[in-house]
């Protein structure tokens, strides 16, 4: 009874405390009874429900509740959704209920997080790729569900111990893949990091620990220094009359070890594992020049790497991230980073996209807001039709860092690092992108595939005759340009099938015939193609021609070896050649001789059961016992053609016996008595190895057939001790 007295008291604190949250941030009467409301449907909603540890599930909407206040900065509606994002789910109420109740708005928000949640309950982690694409689906309705589900998973990490340890690493590896990247890119960045802590302590516990450990120990050695250095940058701010407030940020411990594996450094080498933040107080108009007063005060004293400088208050990052971040050599040697911000500029970076909703609940947003969603909504009209490769792009514009260029006119477009000439063109706009005929970078001349550095202006040169061409698709790295030039490719594609089907159709009327599955079906075997698409292709785009298609016209015409003789028949310079190495093969029931190749997955010798196969560069000659016989005779049976050895002198060929047997003394000497004097064969090369009382051999010998190469066979499986001889063959993968 005592605890449930307990658990009761730790609802009311919660409750308190949220309620005081929304006053304190300006909250009027109005919005302490929306929340007030909202928080008695979902007590009732959940009530004698508990959570694994035995608390009260209700304490995990409040907890959600105040994640979305305190930490990310939304107004009460969002507070409201956060509190009965679960309610539709576990409950009798329906959406219908909490729209009369609560409004459209509360009501889709709570929609929107109830299909989000449904996507997670999957399984499967093949599931991610799809889960990751529904979550921007939601961001581009309304970003607030999106920032509600991530206090949703951030009080499911912080309480994750009570889970099975499945459990445990499928949520933390959800939201390593899912979750932070988009707190990265949306600017909640001590989200982003303790979503990275959180995840690496339950996927990787070992290292987290170790780390977690030295961190504190270093904090333990280094704080005296680090509380003298911040008394040195305070005094000499202080002089200069600047208003300020000093933090200090140690770096999350995943962000630690990823410098570590980067750079192949130890913990101990990991030079920024604190920085030291200053908040300056100053007006709008004022920040700008009082941040830069302020750098100038510092590194008047304290030396500053200058390959270590950051400024994101000059040019933003896109997610609007504005501070200017300096490292320094302070006292004894030991580098530390610094960064200077407005107070504006901190709430900014820690609330992220979200300061802009705050309290406004307009769906006003701001401009860097809209234009984000806008690539998102771009991004998924777009997609590819690979999931994984639609997430692999997005992710990468999510974590890449940025470079900022200029168009000729001066305006300044944001874009992932190694981006190019031509992902700048696309940039700018789609149709730009598409007949984009070159660039210029700085006044020179440059390829489309030139890697755009940070400060660049370019100008982009177009031409209305300019296409996309397949090789652009290696010259780009944003989802942008990538998904106009696929889908012009796949569109350009689609075009020359119809219009190769239409040629191929009107062809065929000329030769007395018709396009039918049949007449198609010859030419798939006579152009050695796949598909109906592939053949229609390479006639729409010309890379098959009128001359290509009259010579199919003429094997079904003038008869299929007529047209095999004219087409491998052997040349004159090469009938030498031909005649020494495999002319002893002739082909169909003229047993007429064609340049061919033996196959090397069987390698057949005179006197093996043999078949050609027609191929676009030649024939192959095979075993009818080749491990492929059975696939080419079944499903090619219009390519396979009779072949046999020709009678006549032969001239012998290199074989290779592999052999094995109980080990004996002088059994080298009877198997070389065998094949030189019984036999009369050349040994080309022997090898034998033996332990144990076995023995496992090889020789390589020259016979005159195949008939030779039995007998001998025969002959060594007679010696005593030898129990197996076969014939090697080699083989391919």
């Amino acid at each position: 009874m005592e605890s449930s007295v307990d658990f009761e008291k730790l609802v009311r604190n919660k409750y308190r405390m949220l309620t005081r949250a929304v006053e304190s941030r300006g909250g009027d009467k109005d919005d302490v009874a929306l929340v007030r409301k909202a928080y008695k449907i979902a007590a009732d909603a959940h009530k004698d429900v508990r959570r694994k540890s035995g608390e009260p599930y209700i304490t995990h909407p409040l907890d959600v509740a105040l994640i979305v206040t305190r930490e990310i900065g939304l107004g009460p509606q969002s507070i409201a959704a956060a509190l009965l994002h679960d309610v539709v789910e576990d409950s009798d109420y329906t959406k219908e209920q909490l729209e009369h109740l609560f409004g459209a708005n509360i009501a889709y928000m709570v929609e929107g997080l109830t299909k989000i949640q449904g996507i997670f309950d999957h399984q499967s982690s093949s599931m991610q790729v799809e889960n990751f694409r529904k979550l921007l689906l939601s961001i581009s309705d309304d970003v607030r569900v999106i920032l509600i589900k991530m206090a949703d998973r951030l009080h499911n990490m912080r309480t994750l111990d009570g889970m099975p340890y499945h459990k445990q690493l499928k949520i933390a590896s959800e939201t390593l893949y899912i979750f932070a990247p988009l707190a990265h890119r949306m600017g909640l960045y001590h989200i982003k990091s303790e979503f990275e802590d959180l995840g690496l302590k339950y996927t990787e516990p070992e290292i987290y620990q170790e780390l977690e450990q030295k961190l504190q120990d270093a904090e333990e050695d280094d704080g005296i220094y680090l509380e003298r250095f911040s008394q040195s940058i305070e005094s000499l701010l202080e002089s200069e009359g600047i208003t300020f407030s000093v933090k200090r940020r140690n770096k999350g411990i995943f962000s630690i070890r990823r410098k570590m594996l980067n750079q192949s450094v130890t913990f101990e080498e990991v030079y920024d594992k604190y920085a030291i933040r200053i908040i300056i107080d100053a007006h709008p108009k004022r920040e700008k020049s009082d941040i830069w007063r302020a750098y100038s005060v510092i590194t008047g004293v304290f030396r500053p790497n200058p390959r270590r400088l950051r400024d994101w208050v000059t040019s933003p990052k896109a997610n609007g991230y504005e501070s200017l971040h300096i490292t320094v050599m302070g006292p004894e040697g030991h580098w530390i980073e610094v960064q200077i911000r407005s107070k504006r500029m901190d709430e900014e970076a820690e609330k992220g996209y979200a300061a802009h909703w705050r309290y406004k609940e307009d769906n006003s947003g701001n401009s860097a807001l809209d234009e984000w969603v806008g690539k998102i909504r771009e991004a998924i009209e777009n997609q590819s039709e690979s999931a994984v490769e639609f997430v692999d792009q997005f992710k990468l514009q999510l974590f890449s860092e940025e470079i900022f260029a200029f168009t000729p006119q001066g305006k300044m477009l944001t874009l992932p690092k190694h981006s190019t000439a031509l992902d700048f063109a696309f940039e700018i706009h789609s149709d730009i992108g598409m007949s984009t005929l070159g660039a210029k970078v700085n006044g020179k001349l440059v390829p489309l595939s030139y890697e755009i550095q940070s400060g660049d202006q370019v100008h982009v040169l177009t031409s209305d005759n300019q296409r996309p061409k397949a090789d652009w698709m290696n010259w780009v790295v944003t989802p942008k340009a990538k998904s106009n030039i696929r889908s012009f490719l796949r569109e350009e594609t689609r075009l020359s099938q119809e219009r190769g089907k239409r040629m191929l159709a009107r062809m065929m009327r000329k030769a007395k015939s018709e396009l039918n599955q049949s007449t198609t079906q010859k030419m798939l075997n006579f152009f050695s193609l796949k598909n109906p698409r592939e053949l229609y292709e390479s006639f729409g785009s010309g890379r098959f021609s009128a001359g290509q298609f009259r010579a199919f016209v003429d094997e079904e015409s003038g008869g299929f070896y007529q047209n095999l003789r004219r087409r491998f028949k052997p040349k004159v310079t090469a009938q030498k050649s031909v005649k020494e190495s495999a002319s002893r093969i002739v082909f169909g029931p003229d047993q007429i001789i064609l340049e061919h190749t033996l196959a090397s997955c069987c390698h057949p010798i005179q006197g093996d059961a043999i078949f050609g196969f027609i191929e676009q560069e030649g024939i192959q000659v095979h075993r009818t016992d080749c491990r492929h016989s059975v696939n080419l005779q079944g499903r090619f049976a219009e390519k396979v053609i009779i072949a046999r050895w020709a009678s006549g002198e032969s001239r012998g060929f290199n074989a290779m016996l592999r052999f094995s047997g109980m080990d004996s003394t002088g059994l080298i000497l009877q198997v070389t008595s065998v094949i030189s004097s019984d036999m009369n064969v050349d040994i080309r090369a022997l090898h034998i190895d033996g332990g144990d009382g076995v023995f496992t051999g090889t020789i390589s010998v020259h016979v005159q057939d195949r008939s030779q190469l039995a007998d001998l066979a025969q002959k060594l499986k007679a010696i005593k001790g030898v129990d197996r001889v076969e014939r090697e063959v080699s083989k391919v993968g």
